[in-house]
């Protein structure tokens, strides 16, 4: 089923399993995937959840560097919003 048939039709998924879905997002959100990871604080910049895991060296580049890789990050977001 798709659509919200998959909720509600006659072959919908279990609403345990449902429960246990929105369950674990809910975990991963409160308590994984801080905005503030590897102690920087609050707000240093939106979308660092690294959280001490896959640090590519971000802590080893200068700020104009960090700045560039940013501003390219952010631009492949918005071309791929256009397909």
């Amino acid at each position: 089923p798709n659509g919200i048939a998959a909720l509600f039709g006659d072959n919908a998924i279990p609403q345990a399993g449902l429960l246990q879905i929105v369950a674990f997002v809910g975990f991963l959100e409160l308590f994984v995937m801080k905005d503030s990871a590897n102690g920087a604080e609050p707000g240093d910049f939106p979308g660092d959840f690294r959280n001490g895991a896959l640090d590519f060296g971000w802590d080893t580049f200068d700020e104009e560097t960090k700045l560039s890789k940013r501003a390219i990050e952010l631009n492949n977001g918005r071309a791929a919003q256009f397909g």
